[in-house]
């Protein structure tokens, strides 16, 4: 793998890593699952394959932080809007 590659792949997975811990099963599931992901393909040394897999793991971050902007958005939502339908 070239450097360049190694350098994008461990900087997705520490973004991952980072983003896991607000994972709603819990950090321990998101972190186990992950490692499992990464070590599945390990042994991939073609580039344009390294580079399809960055790229679903970079798809994996942004529904990530569409999935806690939601939760956010819907605890925002609750504390200020009642569920009265009078």
């Amino acid at each position: 793998m070239a450097s360049s590659l190694r350098g994008e792949v461990l900087n997705l997975y520490k973004n991952l890593l980072y983003l896991g811990r607000e994972y709603p099963k819990g950090a321990d599931y998101f972190r186990s699952r992950l490692k499992a992901a990464f070590l599945k393909n390990k042994d991939v040394k073609d580039p344009e394959k390294i580079k399809q897999l960055i790229a679903r793991g970079e798809f994996v971050i942004k529904e990530l932080e569409a999935l806690y902007f939601l939760r956010k958005y819907r605890a925002m939502k609750k504390r200020y809007y009642s569920d009265d339908k009078e």
